[in-house]
């Protein structure tokens, strides 16, 4: 029978990983816009849009963002709805927020600088011990780890290791181990354990284990379990959520509604919409209600996002007005491509706004 490893105690020594990790990392790493030029500043925004997106998804935003923002003054400095739009599409928009309540503290404490401290990066806003580790290591060559679901997904099949990695003492363990077998060149190495998890050790019981510099090395390819890993606990169902959203049209102009400071989506641009599933004939009250009385009302498809904890399952009507009305801001569509920062959520619907205003670029 296969021994099956428990714990990391179970583990080969990891410092046997260093150097063939390095010599593959210099041969098969990806050519990325943040490592050919990596100043603090570049690769701490590339780490906080890295954040829970792919990174083929995250070139063209990072681009578009360091030519806009290419300073940290820049970044303090720039108005909400700008920072908005260059973040649109990317979702999770605290991260944004953070980033520049972040900039703000090193243009007061740091004369506008990155501070080469994880210590001092640990304590501004949007940094958790990952980010900081990855920032002082890539950017200043610190000699602390940043261990990120790849790193833990790499040990934890290195080491043939059952734990359950969402658990904070398991994490905390194998920073710590890592911490140990970190050489000279920490950021390389870093990415090395990234780039391995990102491309070779792929989640969801597809690892490329022939493909894997390491493959010797690895008590789980050894037992023949490494699909099997890492163990994690069951997520939570997501909550659904119905909602019936309205495309309010006039000839040249789309209604939209900034959500509330607080919650889901906070303080963004939406289509106006309400609670529940609503009827054409419930749509139509729901209308009257918002002052309209003349109006014609088409049904659109549905269509579904899905956030982290929850999904909006969403009922749709494209509705024809002749002038606008109520609270709304009324936008041209070159106004919301270039002003207005419209969430994910809605993209199905955005994306059909051609067929009922004019276009005006």
């Amino acid at each position: 029978m296969a021994e099956r490893g428990t714990t990391l105690n179970a583990s080969p020594d990891l410092n046997r990983i260093v150097q063939p990790l390095l010599s593959w990392y210099g041969r098969a790493a990806r050519v990325l816009p943040w490592r050919e030029n990596p100043q603090p500043y570049r690769v701490w925004v590339s780490e906080i849009m890295l954040q829970q997106t792919r990174v083929e998804a995250v070139k063209p935003y990072y681009e578009r963002f360091l030519s806009a923002l290419p300073t940290v003054e820049a970044l303090a400095g720039a108005p909400e709805e700008l920072l908005l739009k260059l973040w649109e599409g990317l979702g999770y928009y605290n991260r944004v927020r953070n980033l520049q309540r972040a900039a703000l503290v090193m243009k007061e404490r740091y004369g506008g600088q990155v501070p080469a401290s994880f210590e001092a990066l640990l304590a501004l806003p949007g940094f958790g011990e990952y980010t900081a580790g990855a920032v002082a290591s890539i950017a200043f060559g610190i000699r602390v780890p940043a261990v990120d679901g790849n790193v833990l997904r790499v040990i934890s099949r290195l080491t043939a290791d059952r734990r359950d990695m969402k658990d904070a003492a398991v994490k905390r363990q194998i920073t710590g181990a890592v911490r140990e077998i970190l050489p000279e060149r920490a950021g390389d190495f870093n990415q090395s354990l990234m780039e391995l998890g990102a491309t070779v050790c792929l989640p969801n019981g597809a690892p490329l284990c022939l493909l894997c510099p390491l493959n010797g090395l690895c008590a789980a390819y050894r037992q023949g379990i490494a699909a099997e890993l890492p163990v994690k606990t069951a997520k939570r169902p997501r909550a659904i959520e119905e909602r019936t959203v309205f495309l309010l049209c006039t000839e040249d102009r789309v209604a939209l509604r900034r959500r509330p400071a607080k919650g889901l989506l906070a303080g963004l641009w939406e289509l106006p919409g309400v609670p529940g599933v609503f009827s054409p004939e419930g749509a139509e009250d729901q209308l009257r209600e918002w002052g309209l009385s003349e109006f014609i009302l088409q049904p659109l498809p549905k269509a579904k996002h899905i956030f982290t904890h929850r999904e909006w399952h969403m009922t749709a009507y494209a509705v024809r007005v002749s002038r606008p009305f109520g609270e709304f801001v009324w936008a041209t569509y070159r106004e919301l491509l270039e002003e207005y920062a419209l969430p994910s959520a809605f993209k199905s619907y955005a994306d059909m706004l051609k067929d009922w205003i004019s276009v005006d670029i």
